[in-house]
């Protein structure tokens, strides 16, 4: 079965912009413009659908530099908690059995 795709959410600048910026270019790989204007259509969706430890690394970057992140899961469209605990009491909405949402089931040990 095929994994979801998870984008990063961008909720809010907050209050250190220019450190957002760059969180921003060094997420996307967008110019140093375009980042601004992303940052400033806050909220909106940073990146594509990817797996959910990339989504999921880029949202600490936009945290640790000041903004508000969330991880979507492309699936159900939910809100994935960040760190070890995923657990979403949640029913799946997607049209995939529940027991292999990421948003609800912490993701298979290796």
């Amino acid at each position: 079965m095929e994994e979801p795709g998870f984008r990063v959410l961008l909720r809010e600048a907050g209050d250190r912009k220019m450190e957002a910026v760059r969180a921003i270019r060094m997420v996307t790989g967008l110019s140093l413009w375009n980042s601004k204007l992303l940052l400033d259509s806050a909220p909106v969706v940073v990146t594509g659908p990817n797996w959910l430890e990339v989504a999921d690394e880029a949202a600490r970057l936009l945290e640790d530099a000041g903004a508000r992140a969330a991880v979507l899961c492309d699936w159900c469209d939910r809100t994935i908690a960040r760190g070890a605990d995923r657990m979403d009491p949640a029913p799946c909405k997607g049209p995939w059995p529940a027991e292999v949402c990421r948003a609800s089931c912490p993701p298979a040990s290796p």
